[in-house]
């Protein structure tokens, strides 16, 4: 039999229950029906694409994260999981049609061989490296490969007319999970973890001892937009913080073949005020740190309601290298609360959370949220939590709605802004180092001025960026169309009945009125000035002194960052919540 078709067989037996007694019966009438397609059908059948759409089907009827995994994606799904892949150690963004090297990781293959942040790739061996070809697939596809084989690369540097050639042999590179930490006031430490990866325990280890070293007694623990990983990393990163022999998390199924997980006494944060950061796109292993944190009353949860994904996933590969990431049990809380939000609703919804949630208020108040009593626990200090999905944070912060400008957004997808301040950077790169050795320094005396700021705009604008907004009506009017489809139907029965109908009329140009106007809100010029002027100064020190460094300038406007730095050194705070530090 095609190795596809006993594949799908296999992946059947796998996700059916075994006591379910109609497993058997189901299972050989998919075989009969594969066994006939493939003797009878009256073409040729391209089982590979056949059942691979077979699976993913499937898989979207059990619940939203059981997941199918082609053979050629599995490694590239893998690598911010395992925290390395196999490349040439650089970070790039694509500006201008061209690949800008942003950073040079120390010790890498580039940078033992001398190549720079800022320096141009024209060439990949002998493939072109710029042009309107270009994307990120591109990039990846040319720079990475086995560990051992060689790349060569054509550079332009700086002013130099005269572009460079270096070999470069790949090696295993690291991919970090932590890429900022540091002391964000005298007491103070801050770290923000970017994922759940094989290596973000020892990360953060080295980060907390680090930061201690420099008199950190407190810590603000960034989880904000972690979307989670690996359930080991997430059980030993909640040990860094939770006291000896306590519950972090269990999990649990109808079969009853949960586990419960522990912590020791070799957390290294385990005294010190403690705050974690959370929104709504902190998910899984973030929800256990998070859950485990507050239920045990050891630090205080600020930001909003979590993503509430509480389903545990077991890696499956199948006999063709693909691989199915299936859903096997619930996580728990140590209250007893279940972390998963219901997605009985479909997978559309469940997906579209975030606009659910700002349509009720969520992301606004924390008031719009109502929860039954039958959702209510209690930590271990008696203080009233509930359950239903997600971690509802002590401290809520509210969705900074103003800041948003469509302006903004669109010259920062098209690296616009990036651009710019590279330009600006390579022309004044000596008076920035001389005028701003040290990143305080230009936190605190760099600015933005307005006639500097035009200069980004005039910029923007040869770029084809224009302030206004782009409104095609026909686009919208097909939009009517679509969304008001039903109440046309139900109104107009004939041609007779719409022709000259004021209601139509009426109905069309307030929906016209309404986009137009919509457009230009989210446009939002007035707030866009602000916005490129924080954008401007975080890139032009990213240039200057590098990530970590630069993204202390990108919280100086952080809403969620400066209330976390209020809260921290509040003592009554802290006894409110009972909190144990």
């Amino acid at each position: 039999m095609n190795i596809k078709l006993s594949l799908f067989l296999f992946l059947i037996s796998v996700v059916s229950f075994a006591q379910n007694p109609n497993y058997k019966t189901n299972a050989q009438k998919m075989d009969q029906l594969l066994n006939h397609i493939n003797i009878m059908y009256l073409d040729t059948v391209n089982f590979d694409a056949l059942i691979e759409k077979g699976v993913i089907e499937m898989l979207k009827e059990l619940d939203p994260h059981s997941a199918y995994i082609s053979k050629k994606d599995v490694q590239q799904a893998n690598e911010p999981l395992i925290g390395s892949f196999d490349g040439i150690g650089i970070s790039f963004e694509i500006v201008k049609d061209t690949i800008n090297i942003t950073e040079v990781i120390i010790n890498g293959p580039s940078e033992k061989v001398g190549i720079l942040a800022r320096d141009k790739i024209l060439r990949v061996d002998t493939a072109t490296a710029y042009g309107k070809h270009l994307n990120n697939k591109w990039v990846f596809d040319h720079l990475r490969g086995p560990k051992g084989t060689k790349v060569n690369l054509l550079i332009k540097r700086g002013k130099n007319t005269e572009p460079l050639e270096f070999t470069i042999i790949r090696d295993k590179i690291p991919m970090n999970s932590i890429n900022v930490y540091f002391m964000a006031d005298k007491n103070t430490g801050y770290i923000r973890l970017e994922r759940f990866a094989q290596n973000s325990t020892l990360e953060l280890r080295d980060a907390i001892t680090r930061l201690k070293a420099r008199g950190m007694k407190n810590l603000i623990f960034d989880l904000r937009g972690n979307s989670g990983g690996y359930l080991q990393a997430a059980f030993d990163i909640a040990n860094e913080f939770i006291g000896d022999n306590k519950m972090i998390v269990y999990t649990d199924n109808f079969r009853k073949t949960g586990e419960s997980f522990k912590s020791n006494s070799r957390g290294d944060f385990q005294k010190g005020r403690l705050i974690i950061l959370v929104d709504e796109g902190s998910a899984s292993a973030s929800e256990i740190v998070s859950g485990s944190v507050q239920d045990w009353d050891r630090g205080i949860i600020m930001g909003r309601r979590t993503f509430g994904k509480g389903l545990v996933q077991k890696p499956i590969y199948l006999n063709d290298g693909a691989q199915v990431r299936l859903t096997i049990s619930k996580y728990y809380t140590p209250s007893g609360r279940c972390i998963q939000r219901p997605y009985e609703d479909g997978l559309d919804n469940y997906l579209n959370e975030f606009n659910n949630r700002r349509n009720h208020g969520e992301l606004i108040t924390a008031d719009s949220i109502k929860f039954p009593d039958s959702l209510k626990y209690h930590t271990a200090k008696g203080r009233t939590v509930y359950g239903g999905g997600g971690i509802m944070p002590d401290i809520f912060i509210p969705f900074d709605t103003t800041r948003y400008s469509s302006l903004y957004f669109e010259m920062l997808r098209k690296g616009i802004i990036s651009s710019f301040a590279l330009d600006y950077f390579d022309f004044n790169k000596e008076l920035l180092k001389s005028q701003y050795p040290t990143v305080e320094e230009y936190k605190n005396n760099f600015l933005i001025s307005d006639e500097f700021l035009q200069e980004l705009i005039d910029y923007a604008h040869k770029e084809g960026i224009k302030d206004s907004v782009t409104f095609i009506f026909s686009k919208r009017a097909e939009l009517f169309i679509k969304e008001k489809s039903a109440v046309l139907d139900s109104l107009y029965n004939s041609l007779e009945d719409f022709t000259g109908s004021e209601s139509f009329q009426k109905m069309f140009t307030e929906y016209i009125t309404d986009s137009f106007n919509e457009s230009m809100r989210l446009r939002n010029i007035n707030k866009a000035n602000e916005l490129l002027k924080d954008a401007l100064r975080f890139n032009i020190a990213r240039y200057l002194f590098g990530y970590n460094e630069a993204y202390q300038i990108h919280l100086t406007t952080d809403e969620g960052f400066l209330k976390a730095i209020e809260v921290i050194n509040n003592d009554k705070v802290f006894k409110k919540f009972k909190v144990d530090y």
